[in-house]
């Protein structure tokens, strides 16, 4: 019962539904394999420049993306039989850069505090601290897991 109400807390405090009027600026499908983490943050970095985006947000988005794309191989295929690739998309919501990683695990991500020698942990809260808002949403296929960065002020 305990897990219940943390997962309700959770999809309370986390869960966003996307605006519909998000404008795709690009999309990518991954392999589930770990050297796609490399091509997954260039993408992501190469759409922000392209599209002219506020200086360092290029970087920043490239990072982040870097870090939720590592979580969706690590950890998106648990409840799934065959588990599928994973899609990056970028898109423009405003002044909002935005970068929504899908899988196909319907397992909500948490943030954890990692110890001071633990090598892992850290990931989300990367995410949490250097975007103007992130969280995850549920869909027919898995979940999204998504940040905005204001990348055109």
């Amino acid at each position: 019962m305990e897990e219940v109400l943390q997962a309700s807390a959770a999809l309370t405090e986390y869960r966003h539904t996307m605006n519909p009027g998000l404008s795709p600026l690009g999309e990518r499908w991954i392999p589930r394999d770990p050297r796609s983490v490399a091509s997954a943050r260039r993408f992501v970095r190469d759409v922000a420049l392209d599209w002219n985006a506020a200086e360092g947000i290029p970087e920043i988005a490239e990072l982040l993306a870097s870090e939720l794309v590592t979580n969706a191989l690590a950890y998106g295929s648990r409840d799934v039989g065959v588990p599928g690739p994973v899609r990056v998309t970028v898109g423009r919501e405003r002044e909002l850069l935005v970068v929504d990683v899908c899988d196909s695990c319907i397992m909500v991500p948490r943030l954890r505090r990692a110890g001071d020698l633990e090598t892992s942990g850290r990931g989300l809260a990367i995410v949490r601290d250097l975007s103007r808002n992130w969280g995850w949403t549920l869909n027919p296929y898995g979940k999204s897991v998504w940040f905005q960065l204001e990348a055109w002020p």
